[in-house]
C-alpha cells in the first residue's frame, strides 16, 4: 500500500496557484493542519487569525461576501464547537462559499475529549445549506478541494493529514454525491456502508469474511450531506441480514443515522447494525488503541457478523490485510497535536 506524506500540503499549493481569490485562514495551528507550505508560497493569501475561531468564521463570511473563497484550516473540533453560532448566522444562513477543513476528526488524536470531534457530522448536518464531505484516503484528500469548491455554498470537510494510505486509484478522485462500490455481491449477506478511516477497516473485515463464506457488498461514502442513494437502499433490500454502518463518529446523528433515515423513508424492513462510538466521550490514546478499545476496528466488525449469524469463523487479527501505523510523533504529525 502506498503511504502519502502530507498529501494536503502539496496539493493545496498546486491547486491554488491560478486561483487568486482563494485565501487560507489558520487558527494558530498552521503546521499542524498542513497550511505552512501555502503560507510560505503565497504569504499575501494567508491569514493567521490566532486562537479566535469565532472571529475567524465571522471574518470568513465577510470575505466570501466580497467574492473571495476562504479556506478555514484548524482542528475539526475547534470549527463546529467553538464557532457554531458564527457558522450558522455568518456562513450557512447567507449560504456563503466558506470551506471549512477540519483536521483530526473523530478519534484520530490522543488529545482526549477536548480535541476529538466525535459529534461534528451530527451537529453540522442539521444546518441548512451545509454540505459535508469526508476523506477516506490520500486520493480523496488530493481531490477534495475541487469537490468542495465546486459547491455553491458552505462546505465542512473531515480531512486526513500526516501519513495517509492510498486505498483508491490515484486517477479516480472523489466525486460529489457518489458512493464508491468497493465490493459488490449478488444477494449479499450484508451491505456495508463506511466512511473515513473506517473504510480501510471495513475492507479488511470484508475480505476476511468473504474467505469465510460471508458475502458483503461494500460502499464507501465521501458525501455525507446531501445523501441520496437509492442504489444502497436497493442493495440493503436484497441482502440477507441487512446493513452495517461503520464510522469514526458517534452512532447518533452520523452515518448510521443517515442510512437509518434513508431505510425508514423507503419503508425498508431490514435490520441496521451501527458500528461507531456508542454515546460516549473518548479518552486520549493512539488511533489504533482507541479503535480497538471502542470497537470500531476490523475485528469488531467480524465479531458483530459472528454474533448476527451465530457462526464462529476463527479469524485472527494477524490473518487480516496489514495496515500502516505511523509514529505518533513523526514530522508528518499523523496524530500528535
Amino acid at each position: 500500500m502506498e503511504i502519502v506524506k502530507k498529501p494536503h500540503a502539496a496539493n493545496l499549493v498546486r491547486w491554488a496557484a491560478d486561483k487568486p481569490e482563494v485565501f487560507v485562514l489558520s487558527a494558530d495551528l498552521t503546521s499542524s493542519v498542513e497550511a505552512d507550505l501555502f503560507r510560505d508560497t503565497y504569504p499575501d493569501r494567508f491569514l493567521s487569525m490566532g486562537i479566535a475561531e469565532q472571529n475567524m468564521l465571522a471574518f470568513a463570511g465577510g470575505m466570501a461576501r466580497e467574492g473571495l473563497i476562504p479556506l478555514i484550516h484548524t482542528f475539526a473540533v475547534f470549527i463546529y464547537r467553538r464557532a457554531y453560532d458564527q457558522i450558522a448566522m455568518s456562513v450557512a444562513y447567507p449560504n456563503l462559499p466558506v470551506k471549512m477543513f477540519g483536521f483530526l476528526p473523530g478519534i484520530m488524536t490522543p488529545g482526549g475529549a477536548t480535541h476529538q470531534a466525535i459529534e461534528d457530522v451530527s451537529v453540522m448536518r442539521s444546518l441548512p445549506n451545509m454540505t459535508i464531505l469526508e476523506t477516506g484516503d490520500a486520493t480523496e484528500v488530493e481531490s477534495v478541494l475541487d469537490v468542495a469548491c465546486a459547491v455553491d455554498g458552505p462546505v465542512y470537510v473531515r480531512i486526513l493529514r500526516g501519513e495517509v494510505p492510498r486505498l483508491f486509484d490515484k486517477n479516480e478522485g472523489m466525486v460529489f454525491g457518489k458512493a464508491r462500490v468497493l465490493r459488490e455481491e449478488s444477494q449479499p449477506d450484508f451491505v456495508l456502508v463506511s466512511s473515513g478511516i473506517c473504510t480501510e477497516e471495513g475492507m479488511r473485515a470484508a475480505a476476511a469474511l468473504r474467505d469465510a463464506g460471508i458475502k458483503i457488498t461494500h460502499y464507501h461514502i465521501s458525501t455525507l450531506k446531501p445523501f441520496d442513494h437509492p442504489e444502497i437502499v436497493e442493495a440493503i433490500a436484497g441482502s440477507r441480514y441487512g446493513a452495517i454502518t461503520f464510522e469514526n463518529h458517534s452512532i447518533i446523528g452520523g452515518l448510521g443515522s443517515i442510512v437509518a433515515e434513508q431505510m425508514a423513508e423507503a419503508g425498508l424492513g431490514k435490520k441496521l447494525y451501527r458500528i461507531g462510538l456508542r454515546d460516549t466521550f473518548v479518552h486520549g490514546a493512539s488511533k489504533g488503541y482507541l479503535m480497538k478499545e471502542y470497537h470500531i476496528d476490523a475485528m469488531s466488525m467480524i465479531a458483530l457478523v459472528e454474533d448476527i449469524t451465530g457462526e464462529q469463523f476463527g479469524i485472527r487479527e494477524e490473518s487480516l490485510m496489514s495496515t500502516y501505523t505511523p509514529a505518533v510523533h513523526s514530522d508528518a504529525k499523523a496524530e500528535a497535536l
